[in-house]
């Protein structure tokens, strides 16, 4: 039967196969120095009587080694390359084994019993709590966090984005109505008076420029004047254009029932309704509502948003000594302290991760198990004979070596009581 090459072996089967090979050595060395201690006394018992009993308890060792040799050879395989029947059972029964294999364990080790019992016995929360107050812990684990989140973040693909964002972006955001929303919503507010403000600070805003920007108004409308018109007119009525505006303005901030005041409320309260239930008025809000959306300028920033952020992210995950990376320590600590000083917590920590693991194991165990079923099923009847022989096969030639000791002494026992009940 063919033998894996020792360099695909992992390190600990090979130190399996070099201890099952010093142990076959040491079993067939005991068959042989049985063989020649039967050899040597068989030819001299004649001169030397008490040789018989030596002749007996080797020949006794040598069919209890022979016997074991053949009992545990036809396991693994033919003796002697002869196909006797019920021999080489692991490779001609490997299935078998496999779904025996996977229905022990399924029956065992994954019972919603076995599994809650042991939970509560090792107290998940505690032992967690207690492994992350330890800084290195939580650096540990916010280091793998930060290398796993920056692989999810580099496999990303940055065109495959951009497309999820505008898809979630048109079928949450395009596709619903607004229009009768931002109605209802500009209608609440114009009840409440809450534009009030708005409008205080648009007027103040307005003040202000006018005083800081007099100069403006100079040939605002003297500039449209006929030429005939005196010169001096023109700046009298640039200034009293002036004026007028400033006066408007300060009207409007001092008056809290101006007309100007009023035309505004009138015009929110009406666009409210319009929104609400004027199609016309619907429809021209989210057509531009979709032109904004589908503008190649707003794509752009939203792209360069992502890509800013994904290289935000992937240097503060890089960097032990980022905020983020900080912050991540620090909670994972905090979440470890209170793990172990709040019993409630952790009663209830305990009992989500209880719940989990049966759930888990009730509705899965099956599946598990057929891990093994089927990994048995793929290995090659070889490999498989090999990968259990190199498991037990050691013990196994222990089993030769005590059938070797035990035959010894039960030919030498045999001999000696026949020698005492039946010779004269």
């Amino acid at each position: 039967m063919p033998r894996t090459p020792t360099a695909l072996l992992s390190p600990a089967d090979r130190e399996r196969r070099r201890a099952l090979r010093v142990m076959k050595r040491v079993a067939l060395g005991a068959l042989l120095a049985m063989a020649i201690v039967f050899a040597f006394s068989f030819v001299l018992q004649e001169r030397i009587p008490w040789l018989s009993y030596v002749r007996a308890a080797a020949e006794g060792g040598m069919v209890g080694a022979l016997a074991d040799w053949f009992a545990v050879t036809a396991l693994f395989r033919h003796p002697l390359g002869i196909p006797i029947p019920h021999t080489a059972i692991v490779p001609r029964r490997k299935d078998e084994i496999g779904r025996s294999l996977g229905e022990f364990i399924e029956t065992n080790f994954l019972s919603r019993e076995i599994v809650r019992e042991k939970l509560e016995r090792v107290g998940v929360a505690d032992r967690v709590g207690r492994w992350l107050t330890d800084p290195e812990h939580a650096e540990r684990v916010a280091s793998e966090g930060s290398a796993v989140a920056a692989g999810v973040l580099r496999a990303l693909s940055d065109e495959d984005v951009n497309d999820l964002i505008a898809d979630l972006a048109r079928e949450h955001l395009v596709e619903p109505a607004w229009a009768p929303g931002a109605g209802a919503w500009l209608d609440r507010i114009v009840r409440a008076q809450a534009h009030h403000g708005a409008v205080d600070l648009a007027a103040d805003s307005l003040a202000a420029w006018l005083v800081a920007n007099r100069d403006a108004f100079t040939g605002l409308i003297s500039r449209r004047l006929p030429e005939w018109v005196p010169s001096l007119a023109h700046r009298f009525i640039d200034e009293r254009v002036y004026r007028e505006a400033v006066a408007f303005v300060d009207a409007v901030r001092a008056d809290p029932r101006h007309p100007a005041r009023t035309a505004v409320d009138d015009y929110l309260a009406q666009l409210s309704t319009k929104l609400q239930h004027d199609d016309a008025t619907i429809a021209r809000f989210e057509g531009a509502k979709a032109a904004v959306f589908d503008s190649p300028r707003v794509q752009e920033l939203a792209a360069q948003a992502w890509r800013t952020a994904k290289a935000g992210l992937l240097a503060a995950l890089e960097d032990p000594s980022s905020a983020l990376r900080r912050r991540t320590r620090t909670a994972l600590t905090e979440v470890g302290q209170r793990l172990t000083s709040d019993a409630a917590l952790a009663h209830r920590v305990d009992a989500w991760t209880i719940d989990a693991a049966t759930f888990v194991i009730e509705r899965y165990r099956h599946d598990i198990a057929s891990v093994i079923t089927d990994t048995v099923q793929r290995w090659d009847p070889a490999e498989t004979t090999e990968k259990i022989e190199l498991m037990v096969g050691r013990d196994l030639q222990y089993i030769r070596l005590n059938g070797t000791i035990v035959g010894a002494l039960a030919g030498l026992a045999i001999h000696t009581i026949a020698h005492a009940v039946l010779m004269p």
